[in-house]
């Protein structure tokens, strides 16, 4: 199962993350979202757990959890939408 994590805060590492998901059970994969340009987090990010039973454990323990002095807030994660085609030429 894919979880969304917002409000992380800009200092917290993907490990700080793992650490705090894996009281709940195993984690695959986790991501923080860093912008494209500064490399810098953008405040959000997504775990992946193999286990539905205990992502929503995790999510419902962690939600409103503080990590690094921010209140997390943990979703279920959403399908990414296809993005539209422009309408206008680029060229």
């Amino acid at each position: 199962m894919n979880i969304y994590v917002s409000n992380i805060a800009f200092n917290a590492t993907t490990q700080d993350l793992r650490q705090l998901f894996e009281s709940y059970g195993a984690v695959d994969k986790v991501s923080i979202i860093t912008d494209r340009d500064t490399g810098q987090s953008r405040g959000f990010g997504f775990v992946e757990m193999p286990d539905s039973h205990a992502a929503q454990s995790a999510m419902q323990g962690l939600q409103d959890k503080t990590l690094a002095g921010r209140t997390l807030t943990v979703n279920e994660a959403r399908p990414r939408e296809p993005r539209r085609e422009s309408s206008r030429s680029r060229w």
